[in-house]
């Protein structure tokens, strides 16, 4: 191993949902870089209600390495949620997130610290190119542009789950109790000082993943109404714009009243019924994601809760063996 970095300390934070064939490489490559970075770290696993053997794999990684803590949710929560966790339980300077699954690399963690060092207090870690299909990848772009706008930091376009930041920032969102997570609107209501750096993301190697369409739709919606007016305001514009189209038919139909003696007929009117119609549910439906949001809100619910957590202190001592990856 590489002899200690004079670097800050750091606190991995690895939200996990059935990685059971993945974590053993993981912290395996994790205990080969780290000492090299940092005179001090952890890394921590936070089980999100995974349904396979998840929990006994991080509890047997917490036997082995002093180093590593485990959490167990109550149930599944959902990735951002179970970072927020991770998060708030850190106890070194700077906080790494990254995924369970081996697409971010360890070896690629020294990139954002330096690049954290040039005085930001973010640094994503943004694939050289993306692994995806065509369309996710286009609307992994179309999350990413409206979570550019909710955040509201200028030529900041680029997100990652791959990221480094100072632990500091905590104190802007240290309260925050709504079910509703994103990881990176909290960051920003601490600091505008963020940061890219190009890293060589892994195509995955086991399973597939979480975020159907269905899902990223949910994210972006989440995106949207969950810290951000600008629908309401659309729909208020868009509302306005339908008001001045009303107006300027009546005066059509005035016109043609008075210049041909009759007015347009059925197919006139029904056209015009679906369209005013169809901009009411819009601004109903929008409307409704906010009472939604409300809703959650007025609810007060947590965004996870703890079953248990292991850390060397509470597990019985374990001989020190090679971490070998599961092929099965």
């Amino acid at each position: 191993m590489n002899p200690p970095s004079p670097g800050p300390t750091l606190s991995i934070v690895i939200p996990v949902y059935n990685s059971e064939h993945t974590l053993e490489d993981l912290a395996r490559r994790l205990a080969d870089v780290l000492p090299g970075l940092a005179p001090d770290f952890e890394v921590i696993l936070v089980n999100d209600g995974s349904p396979d053997a998840s929990w006994e794999t991080i509890t047997r990684l917490a036997a082995a390495h002093p180093w590593l803590r485990g959490i167990n949710l109550m149930r599944n929560y959902g990735q951002h949620n179970a970072l927020l966790c991770g998060i708030r339980l850190a106890r070194h300077e700077v906080i790494i997130t990254m995924d369970d699954d081996l697409q971010h690399p360890p070896e690629e963690i020294h990139k954002l610290l330096e690049r954290l060092s040039q005085g930001y207090d973010v640094v994503y870690g943004v694939p050289d190119k993306l692994p995806h299909s065509w369309w996710r990848n286009g609307f992994s772009v179309l999350i990413k542009r409206t979570l550019a706008y909710v955040v509201g930091i200028k030529n900041m376009r680029d997100f990652s789950a791959f990221r480094a930041f100072r632990s500091h920032l905590r104190a802007a969102f240290q309260d925050y109790r709504n079910p509703n997570v994103i990881i990176d609107v909290l960051l920003s209501w601490g600091t505008t000082r963020f940061g890219t750096i190009p890293v060589h993301e892994e195509p995955r190697q086991v399973g597939h993943s979480n975020y159907s369409f269905s899902r990223l739709v949910q994210v972006a919606m989440l995106v949207l109404t969950g810290f951000d007016t600008a629908p309401l305001r659309f729909t208020s514009m868009v509302g306005f714009l339908f008001t001045l189209l009303g107006i300027g038919i009546f005066f059509y139909v005035l016109g043609v009243y008075f210049i041909l003696g009759s007015v347009p007929g059925f197919p006139f009117l029904a056209s015009l019924i679906a369209i005013f119609s169809g901009a009411q549910m819009f601004a109903l439906g929008i409307i409704g994601e906010y009472l939604a949001r409300v809703f959650d809100r007025s609810m007060d619910r947590p965004a996870y809760m703890v079953r248990e957590t292991l850390h060397a202190n509470s597990l019985p001592a374990v001989s020190e063996k090679p971490l070998t990856t599961d092929k099965q």
